[in-house]
């Protein structure tokens, strides 16, 4: 029973599952009309896109809190920051179809009285210039920060705290107009990528499909790190740092490492996010949206990868279903879910099937006993 269960994670599965819900969700969007019981919403394949962007997300988070013990309340910081270097590529592509039908500039630096890009801007009009810049500008980030933090061994709570004031500090200078990201409004508007109309089924079901791709590779990353020997010693540090440090290991590289890596997947996540839901602002710095994140690994089981996949789908489509019903009580019931899950499943979701096999064995063995 164990083993089946330890299967059930595995990366063929994993994949598997991935593979074959892409491949029905696409079918059944493009091959079967509206008014069919088979066919799929455009509107559905967009929201399933989205949860997939969060699953990658939950990733990055599980992947740092579940393995390395660091509970990070800012990923919400790498997150945007992935999503704005593809919101300036998707705004360049405008071109000369935005309101003020300026060809270089976007309508809201147009609106400001802006002559002229700013610097930060050069090679935004560069589709692989712009990928690059979805995974450096939150490595980079993570790089400097970690490297801080790390080496100044700060830790615990501490460490949590000065990760959501990082987040909170993005957020309120991208809320500033003369930071050049749209202020309050962000960036929207969004017409094409790479060429094709993202108003289109067929962009939409690409999107979804390169989501769940990435999804897929970003799951068998992390299960390469975690079952390598640089994953065994970081699973360590999360387990007894000092006792890490005396065996003659630096813990503070594996953590910057580890930090960075996760830093750019949320920033992957980030930028898949952007063309689907069609605008970044700066509400994605918001640190309430990072403890999401945190409470999306805990509800799916942490320290499992699949288990944060399982939570981050399972609490979107909650968050979805109960705002349509009741959005100003949707906090309170996420909250009284993490509490439940906390108080009954200390495992998640992804430990539910796991711990029940364990008692069933452990009550046949004391039959046996008896």
């Amino acid at each position: 029973m164990a083993d089946l269960l330890k299967k059930l994670g595995s990366l063929p599965v994993v994949v598997g599952c991935l593979f074959i819900t892409t491949l029905y969700v696409s079918v059944c969007n493009l091959a079967f009309p509206e008014g069919s019981a088979l066919h799929v919403s455009t509107y559905t394949v967009t929201l399933f896109g989205k949860y997939l962007c969060y699953a990658l997300l939950a990733l990055a988070v599980d992947l740092v809190w579940g393995y390395c013990g660091i509970l990070s309340l800012g990923h919400g910081a790498f997150f945007a920051l992935g999503g704005y270097a593809m919101g300036m590529y998707l705004m360049r592509q405008i071109g000369d179809r935005g309101v003020y039908g300026n060809p270089e500039l976007p309508d809201f630096m147009v609106f400001l009285n802006w002559d002229a890009l700013p610097w930060y801007w050069a090679g935004s009009d560069s589709f692989i210039w712009m990928m690059i810049m979805v995974v450096a500008a939150p490595g980079l980030l993570a790089y400097i920060f970690g490297s801080m933090a790390f080496r100044s061994r700060v830790s615990g709570v501490y460490l949590s705290i000065m990760t959501q004031a990082v987040t909170y500090a993005f957020m309120l200078a991208f809320f500033r107009n003369e930071m050049g990201f749209g202020g309050n409004n962000g960036l929207t508007d969004f017409k094409d990528i790479l060429g094709f109309s993202l108003q289109s089924n067929t962009t939409r079901i690409a999107l979804f499909a390169a989501t769940a791709t990435f999804l897929a590779i970003g799951f068998a990353i992390c299960h390469f790190i975690v079952n390598s020997k640089m994953g065994r010693v970081v699973t360590a540090i999360r387990d007894s740092e000092n006792r890490v440090r005396f065996i003659g290991y630096k813990p503070e590289n594996y953590k910057v490492w580890i930090f960075v890596v996760s830093a750019m997947l949320a920033g992957i996540a980030g930028a898949l996010y952007v063309p689907q839901v069609g605008i970044i602002n700066p509400g994605e710095f918001s640190p309430l949206n990072s403890i999401e994140m945190v409470v999306w690994v805990a509800i799916g089981g942490r320290g499992s990868l699949y288990g944060a996949i399982i939570g981050a789908i399972v609490v979107s489509y909650a968050k979805t279903r109960f705002t349509a019903i009741m959005p100003e009580a949707w906090l309170y019931a996420l909250g009284g879910l993490f509490v439940l899950v906390t108080l009954l499943l200390p495992k998640g979701i992804a430990g539910f099937f796991p711990t029940i096999a364990a008692r069933f064995n452990q009550k046949k063995l004391a039959e046996v006993k008896s």
